[in-house]
């Protein structure tokens, strides 16, 4: 019997095998250094947000069930869900919550079209392609609120460009801060030209990921460019897709900026008739109101987080659906 089978066998008599070599203190620490370095660097950042994003969720969800006035040093008596029932009962509220699903409707979905047909284009032998891929970059480098207004004087009820040119046109001038449609509109022009450049490189990426082989093998079996685009572009880049449909979602339910600087003087909060507030809106507006100013608004902070969540899972149920039919 060789050594190896007698230590097999469990014979007492069979030698012992050495001790596996002992670790050297740099082997130790690079071993620590594999094992332990991804988490101490994520670290940073998961504490920074449990402290300005964590913490201030959790306690307004507690602040909401209170009631505080608006120069109380703290809150005072719990007053359970009144602060939700005083919002959702609010006609202000129910305006902005309309609002905010027109102007997301009229930006979020031209937007996310208009950035695959750019993207399509940016992927093709296009002259300067470089230079164009460089440009769409462009609106989302200016700053928000100097977006906000040159649009909000672009848009003006009497001197604006656009007003002017209908006029030419021999049409009637257009109350773009009075109608509850055109304020929709031109507010939304304003997000689809800062955000759609930018989602039009994410997905060109995801485009020039997908194997050329497959677009060759498709054009020697006759698939002309647009079948190639509908049968084999967006079913490779679906989860590209799935992406920017949820964060343009979740962008267009939460916009503020735009609206908030729409009227230069800055004299409404969202119009006379609060014909273009937003739900973001509806909370700042909320949190200077002269009664319960900071809990009400915490209650309506958490109507408008469960109300893009239920858009957002409503989103990416029907993006999986046709994602699963066009895979058929």
């Amino acid at each position: 019997m060789t050594t190896v089978q007698a230590t097999r066998s469990g014979d007492p008599g069979a030698p012992a095998s050495p001790p596996p070599p002992r670790l050297t203190r740099r082997q130790r620490l690079s071993h620590w250094d594999y094992r332990f370095a991804p988490y101490l660097y994520v670290l940073p950042f998961f504490l920074v947000f449990l402290v300005v994003g964590i913490y201030p969720m959790v306690y307004s969800g507690y602040l909401s069930f209170f009631s505080w006035p608006r120069f109380g040093p703290s809150h005072g008596d719990s007053v359970g869900f009144a602060n939700y029932a005083h919002v959702l009962q609010d006609p202000v509220f129910r305006k902005a919550f309309w609002n905010t699903i027109g102007i997301f409707l009229l930006s979020s979905v031209p937007q996310v079209i208009t950035a695959t047909v750019i993207a399509a284009l940016l992927d093709t032998q296009l002259r300067g392609r470089t230079w164009w891929r460089m440009s769409v970059l462009l609106p989302f480098v200016v700053a928000p609120a100097a977006t906000a207004l040159i649009f909000g004087s672009l848009f003006a009820d009497k001197t604006g460009l656009i007003n002017e040119i209908i006029h030419t046109l021999g049409l009637p001038k257009v109350g773009w801060h009075s109608n509850r449609f055109a304020s929709w509109t031109a507010i939304a022009s304003m997000v689809n030209y800062r955000w759609t450049g930018y989602n039009t490189l994410i997905i060109l990426a995801a485009m020039q990921a997908v194997d050329r082989q497959l677009y060759e093998a498709a054009s020697i079996d006759g698939a002309s460019r647009v079948q190639q685009f509908f049968h084999l572009t967006l079913p490779s880049i679906s989860p590209t897709m799935l992406f920017v449909i949820i964060t343009s979602t979740i962008g267009g339910l939460q916009i503020f900026t735009e609206p908030r600087l729409f009227d230069t003087n800055l004299q409404f909060q969202g119009g006379a008739d609060y014909q273009y507030q937003t739900l973001t809106m509806y909370v700042f507006n909320t949190s200077n109101s002269s009664t319960d100013p900071y809990p009400r608004a915490a209650a309506a902070t958490w109507i408008i987080v469960l109300i893009i969540v239920t858009i957002a899972l409503i989103n990416f149920g029907l993006t999986r659906l046709l994602q699963r039919r066009s895979e058929r």
